[in-house]
């Protein structure tokens, strides 16, 4: 059976210890991610590293909340609880540090205007967690282009920077992956757990399957 995570001569980036383990480095990270969670009665994700150790992973319940969805590192730690807004016009959700759902650090809403269609959804600040220019704070934290469908997106930060791509992974041996396996590449400008948080909420917004969905209320 074909490993879905990469083989590769690159020296693995440290882990920064904190109590948000970080894999930050002066280079890029690149991730293998699996959309599949690793417990049977789950559905979730699997996120490796370049020489195949477990990273990040969701695993969602068959009977648990599906507005609420949380990513841990491979210990099973919280890295981000990430929650749907209700009541609102537009589809959007919130981004928490660790299992907390007090003080949101980011807001993600799905574009909706047909006219600019590279545009997938913004990403901005909330509350406390925007950053301050010149007595100011500056909301704006990511925007993101592409087509998630066809694992081909780009997120972007303030300064038009790519931070972030999710690519599909080169078939290995003339064996192809599919839509299920793919590349996360990450730049140090970016924490790797909230661009893996990003690319869940990619998936609740623009995954046609019957399984993505139901992470969704």
């Amino acid at each position: 059976m074909t490993k879905v995570y990469p083989k590769s001569v690159v020296p693995l980036p440290p882990l920064f210890p904190s109590d948000r383990p970080r894999l930050v480095t002066q280079s890029s990270t690149i991730l293998t991610v699996w959309k599949k969670s690793l417990l049977f009665s789950c559905d979730g994700f699997t996120v490796f590293d370049i020489t195949g150790n477990l990273v990040f992973r969701v695993d969602n319940y068959a009977n648990a909340n599906k507005a609420e969805i949380v990513l841990m590192d491979a210990s099973g730690h919280s890295l981000h609880t990430i929650r749907r807004k209700r009541l609102t016009l537009t589809d959007s959700w919130l981004i928490y540090d660790g299992e907390t759902t007090v003080n949101p650090r980011f807001s993600v809403t799905k574009h909706v205007n047909f006219l600019n269609s590279k545009s997938l959804a913004h990403v901005s600040f909330t509350g406390s967690g925007s950053p301050k220019i010149n007595g100011n704070k500056k909301n704006v934290a990511y925007e993101i282009e592409g087509s998630y469908t066809q694992r081909s997106c780009v997120v972007y930060d303030d300064k038009r920077r790519r931070v972030a791509e999710i690519k599909r992974k080169e078939a290995v041996a003339g064996v192809a992956f599919g839509g299920d396996v793919f590349r996360l590449v990450v730049q140090p400008e970016i924490d790797s757990s909230v661009a893996m948080a990003l690319v869940v909420l990619l998936d609740q917004m623009f995954s046609g399957s019957s399984s993505s969905r139901r992470f969704a209320t």
